[in-house]
């Protein structure tokens, strides 16, 4: 037999035989498993629409009749409605994924008047957005789209201006108190100088179609009732959203990592908790408790994401953060890298730097 009929020969047996089977990764194990949920559905999609906006314009028309006979009913009424913000905004993100509606038209024009209502420019907040899902528990990665946090050896290698800086910051009170009011009243009418010229330009029509939101709703409601009902719901929304965001990522034994050691899938399932809420608070919230599951696989829908947990065996493995266990989580401040774990101020004392 000839060279080249060897060659042949050998070629097509090396082809008869079938290759040997590739062992899927963790990441690909749980996508599949969690695909089939990533179809949006438009009854469920127009139903959370109709239930949320529908029921916070109504709350709206209420609120301008009890104003004119006892604010103690508007007031419970205006917190109410920052409760359906929240849900409005978790719609707001749902369209910012693209996941919400299978339509990209759909998503941005409900993503878009949804940010009209929370303050928030729908392109910009995407772009922001997607880079916190891309570098979550990254260490190499903060700055952008979350909560600071320092490790402990960069506080205590951190100025005494800095450090007073990341304490106010850190604050309950600034935190979830007037934080939120500033980033959504001020922050969000600035555009970052990272962000492509399109952002840029919606930061500055969304702060335009806000102003026109706010005159036309002061001309109607006067001046000082609109700034107390809004400032009502804007202070309830973001402080009630900014917990839930801190409580997601911010947990005793969340997952940080450097670069180099950084995993996607870990940083979802152990990064990323899953807040068990009460019903009607997993409502509110736009079942965004199930928050493994979202950064895991952003395209599924939120009204999709308990039938995946139900589903889907290994997303239940996850342990539980209650909402009584949640308020632990106030007090951690900064990442202890030795013992891999959020530790709080007051731990500091007993913190030994490694030694060489």
């Amino acid at each position: 037999m000839g060279g080249k009929a060897v060659t042949a020969f050998l070629n097509m047996t090396i082809e008869s035989v079938p290759p040997a089977p590739v062992r899927p990764t963790e990441q690909q194990v749980l996508k599949a498993l969690a695909a089939p949920y990533e179809k949006p559905s438009i009854p469920r999609a127009v139903w959370q629409v109709m239930n949320s906006f529908g029921s916070y314009a109504l709350l709206w028309v209420a609120m301008y009749w009890t104003r004119q006979t006892s604010w103690w009913l508007t007031v419970p009424m205006a917190a109410l409605g920052g409760l359906l913000l929240v849900r409005i905004f978790i719609i707001f993100h749902d369209c910012g994924h693209g996941s919400f509606f299978a339509s990209k038209r759909a998503n941005t024009l409900v993503g878009s008047l949804a940010g009209l209502l929370t303050f928030t420019p729908y392109h910009h907040w995407r772009w922001e957005h997607s880079a916190h899902h891309a570098t979550s528990g990254n260490l190499d990665g903060r700055g952008m789209g979350d909560i600071w946090t320092m490790t402990v050896e960069e506080y205590l290698a951190a100025t005494p201006g800095r450090k007073l800086a990341y304490r106010l910051v850190r604050n309950p009170l600034i935190l979830f108190g007037l934080g939120p009011l500033f980033l959504f009243v001020i922050w969000q009418r600035v555009p970052s100088h990272k962000a492509r010229p399109r952002e840029r330009r919606e930061v500055h029509l969304m702060s335009l179609a806000v102003f026109a939101m706010a005159a036309g709703l002061s001309w109607i409601f006067g001046l000082k009732d609109y700034l107390i009902i809004q400032g009502i719901v804007l202070l309830v929304a973001g402080a009630a959203g900014l917990w839930m965001f801190y409580v997601q990522h911010q947990f005793e034994d969340a997952y940080w990592e450097h670069d180099d050691q950084w995993n996607y899938t870990k940083a979802a399932l152990a990064g990323s908790s899953y807040y068990k809420l009460p019903r009607i608070l997993q409502w509110f919230s736009g079942n965004i408790g199930f928050h493994h599951i979202h950064h895991l696989n952003s395209h599924i829908p939120n009204y999709n994401l308990e039938r995946c947990f139900k589903a889907c065996e290994p997303f239940q493995q996850v342990k539980p953060i209650t909402l009584l266990s949640s308020l632990k989580t106030i007090r951690l401040r900064l990442w202890n890298q030795q013992e891999r774990r959020m530790i709080g101020f007051r731990e500091l004392k007993n913190y030994r730097p490694a030694t060489a």
